[in-house]
């Protein structure tokens, strides 16, 4: 049914969604998740590094079907699409699927405790009479690709991350196959590129935000080279302004040692 409407415009314009929750006020994510999202989503917009347009966003309902439950990735990443403006429409509030055409290229779970379902069912969620976990859940509907970031290792058993921080799943003809290593990612330094993407992913540790040290999943190029943020830019712009004006004043300092006006050369 979905992809009857996907290709219909006219009926995908006068779904009802109206029974839609598409937003609520409970707070479910600690300071270091939020941090983590804006990491993963500002960059991309502040460097330009992929091609436009594109939406990146966090902690936003992905609805891939009219009855029952969205599911809520940390971070996605939906190539060749265009945020609408008008946020007063219930339908651009949320990642639609019918409404964009298409799911999202890459789903970011960030673990943050044992019950989040991430790649298998948590003895909570299998209690309360779930059936299907995030993993199941991003490959039965097609997402590209799927990465989970364990920064806390909170789900370290061999069935779920194996001592891993981080782990990414393309999507295949029988499911998902993991492109990271077998041993996943494990250090700093380490990444994995998304070639169906034109972007990577990569362990960084450094400062973000405040003074803290702490350990980061980063957008990165082929190079495994971060893509800087915003501020990250402006900052090296300045040491090259400064840097710049130091090279400037040593070298009118030499010409007025051999009795040179520099203002005159």
């Amino acid at each position: 049914m979905t992809q009857q409407l996907l290709n219909n415009e006219e009926i995908v314009s006068e779904l009802d969604i109206s029974h839609l929750t598409i937003e609520d006020d409970t707070p479910v994510d600690n300071f270091q998740s939020e941090e983590q999202q804006r990491l993963l989503v500002e960059p991309l917009y502040s460097s330009k590094a992929l091609p436009v347009p594109f939406l990146a966003a966090a902690n936003v309902g992905l609805f891939y079907k009219l009855k029952g439950d969205p599911i809520v990735p940390d971070a996605l990443l939906s190539l060749e699409v265009q945020r609408p403006n008008d946020f007063s429409e219930k339908r651009n509030r949320s990642y639609f699927v019918w409404e964009f055409g298409k799911v999202p290229e890459v789903c970011i779970e960030i673990v943050s405790n044992q019950e989040g379902d991430e790649v298998i069912l948590s003895q909570k969620s299998l209690q309360k009479g779930k059936t299907t976990a995030k993993k199941e859940i991003y490959a039965q509907i097609g997402v590209r690709y799927y990465v989970v970031f364990d920064p806390l290792e909170q789900i370290q058993a061999p069935e779920e991350m194996n001592r891993a921080l981080l782990r990414v799943w393309s999507i295949s003809g029988e499911g998902y196959r993991e492109v990271t290593p077998p041993e996943g990612i494990r250090e700093v330094g380490q990444s994995v590129w998304l070639n169906g993407v034109g972007i990577g992913l990569t362990l960084w540790e450094g400062q973000f935000e405040d003074e803290g040290m702490r350990l980061w999943l980063r957008w990165c190029n082929r190079n495994g080279q971060v893509i800087l943020t915003g501020a990250e830019g402006k900052e090296i712009e300045r040491q090259g302004r400064e840097m710049e004006r130091q090279r400037a004043e040593r070298l009118a300092d030499r010409l007025r040692a051999l009795g040179i006006d520099p203002n005159e050369v």
